[in-house]
């Protein structure tokens, strides 16, 4: 993996879900955990859209981290400690 990239910026954050298949989703029960889903989508999740997405991603107060090489799926929410990258 290359190193891993942070943002909060809405486009670069779902052009790099979509170019690898994946879609908004949320954990069923939790009013907001977000998730990346990929392909068949996991029973813990539910699809949500960009929009909606976006809201929480905002309220929340969260990074994006993920991997930007081209084959790789790697991405997690962090806590955004006010930093700017």
């Amino acid at each position: 993996m290359a190193s891993a990239l942070e943002t909060t910026d809405h486009e670069t954050i779902r052009k790099w879900a979509e170019q690898r298949g994946g879609h908004p989703a949320q954990v069923k029960g939790t009013g907001g955990l977000l998730r990346i889903d990929f392909g068949e989508p996991e029973e813990s999740l539910e699809q949500i859209g960009w929009e909606h997405f976006f809201e929480v991603f905002d309220q929340s107060k969260v990074k994006f981290l993920y991997d930007p090489e081209r084959n790789s799926r790697f991405n997690k929410f962090v806590r955004d400690d006010g930093s700017k990258r």
